[in-house]
């Protein structure tokens, strides 16, 4: 074999929640109560804009979990050996990003390095900007960097509308061909909004996405198009990476909020009394503790064991990654009290209603009671909450990175991004390209996920009546 598959421990957390999700999907489909709210969230423009740009940021986090190592290449055939550096399908795919390194700094689709050096030039020594290796080393001379900058655009712009068009059309033809009707009928009622979903909308989603990847990918081919970094790393491809430590660290510490609020907050609600009484005192002192003191107690504990026992991991990426869980673990821990809060004045009311003292007076058992009566009805609190504090998690983890209890130094990460990028806006000239792809980035992710959980309330919360 010329890889050897790795499986880090966030690796198999992933997977194991995708199947879960799936289960879901696949549980809800079969229950029309079930998938009736969905169906409100389906008919939202905006929802379904934010989830198309939700999937294009999962399926680089799901290939970025595909991991293995490469094996070497004057290693015997009968007794193979592998690299120790660990990659991923995510690599594999952007080798090229991956393996163009400049020596420094270097702007936005730039062509020389950001700062001047001692040179040889017509055999004297100047100090000038070096030619940069790899970007726009197609060039011969300055001055056809900006129209051939013009013409990467235009042709990957072309290709990504071209591609939309066809998608189009074939989603066209398929949708007409089950509806039964001819293709200009489907076309005149997407025009004029007529679906029972917000066709248009994801329309011109998909056409903005296939253009936007297709000008980005024709630019990344020849030059470097958020500039370079300390170490002449891409910083496209940086970015790009640090999309799975953003969806680890959203979607992993809710695994482990979620049923410790879930237990507690409906425990101390429906049961009352020293019930009541010891959670409340639990997640009082909890909150009365300063969250970032939990977190970089935890993390300095994890980083002394990690340091400690160098034999448990064989690899940085190994080692990484259990900081990167450790750090989930906590952020969890210490993030669970609001959600118990509002399920327990949730379940406080709803044992006060006519059938659970019904429930109650036949001899059902409060197991019985909490599973079919009292979670059903804080299942929209649950979902709602879900989807709001992710984008919560992720903004907390730049923080965190920031002041040095995130995620490893060595992991790609916004917040190490934003870290690097502290010192390099007190240089002259500043450097910020690193700071600002790190920030659009997260924008888009953070705000894609709050349009979706906006969508998301609205069809749940049976208080706003299926408010469109």
């Amino acid at each position: 074999m010329t890889i050897q598959p790795v499986i880090l421990w966030t690796d198999a957390l992933i997977f194991a929640l995708l199947t879960v999700v799936l289960a879901l999907v696949w549980l809800i489909r079969r229950h029309e109560h079930l998938l009736a709210p969905w169906r409100m969230v389906a008919q939202r423009p905006m929802a379904m804009g934010a989830a198309l740009v939700l999937g294009v940021f999962v399926v680089i986090g799901l290939l970025d979990s595909l991991h293995y190592r490469a094996q070497l290449t004057d290693s015997p055939a009968d007794a193979p050996h592998y690299s120790v550096e660990v990659l991923s399908v995510f690599d594999a795919l952007t080798s090229e990003l991956r393996a163009r390194q400049e020596k420094t700094y270097s702007a936005p689709l730039a062509m020389q390095l950001y700062a001047k050096e001692f040179v040889e030039r017509d055999s004297a020594t100047v100090r000038d900007y070096p030619r940069l290796q790899y970007g726009g080393a197609h060039l011969q001379h300055a001055d056809e960097r900006l129209p051939d900058i013009t013409r990467r655009t235009l042709v990957g712009a072309t290709q990504g509308g071209l591609a939309s068009l066809l998608l189009f059309g074939l989603l066209a033809g398929w949708r007409a061909r089950r509806t039964q009707v001819s293709v200009g009928a489907w076309l005149a009622a997407w025009r004029q909004g007529d679906l029972n979903w917000p066709g248009r909308t994801l329309v011109l989603m998909v056409a903005l996405l296939l253009v936007l990847g297709g000008t980005l990918a024709q630019l990344a081919s020849g030059y470097h198009v958020f500039g370079t970094d300390k170490v002449g790393q891409d910083v496209l491809y940086i970015t790009l990476k640090s999309i799975r430590t953003g969806l680890v660290i959203g979607t992993l510490t809710t695994l482990v909020t979620l049923p410790l609020a879930i237990g507690f907050g409906i425990a101390a609600g429906y049961f009352r009394g020293w019930v009541d009484d010891v959670i409340q005192y639990l997640y009082t002192v909890l909150n009365s503790i300063p969250g970032v003191l939990l977190i970089a107690a935890a993390v300095l504990i994890v980083q002394v064991y990690i340091e400690s026992n160098p034999d448990i991991f064989d690899t940085a990426a190994a080692r990484a990654d259990i900081r990167l869980l450790a750090l989930c673990l906590i952020m969890g821990v210490t993030s669970w009290t609001g959600l118990a809060r509002l399920l327990r004045g949730e379940s406080l009311k709803l044992r006060t209603l006519d059938y659970v003292e019904a429930a109650r007076a036949f001899g059902v058992s409060n197991a019985r009671i909490i599973s079919r009566h009292i979670f059903p009805n804080l299942f929209h609190l649950v979902l709602i909450a879900i989807v709001l504090d992710f984008s919560g998690l992720v903004l907390a983890e730049a923080v965190l990175s920031y002041i040095g209890v995130g995620v490893d130094p060595a992991m790609y990460s916004w917040g190490n991004m934003i870290n690097g990028a502290r010192l390099e806006l007190a240089r002259e000239p500043v450097v910020w390209w690193q700071l600002g792809a790190a920030f659009a980035f997260m924008f888009t992710l953070v705000l894609a996920a709050n349009l979706f959980a906006d969508g998301v309330r609205d069809a749940f919360d049976p208080r706003l009546g299926g408010r469109r």
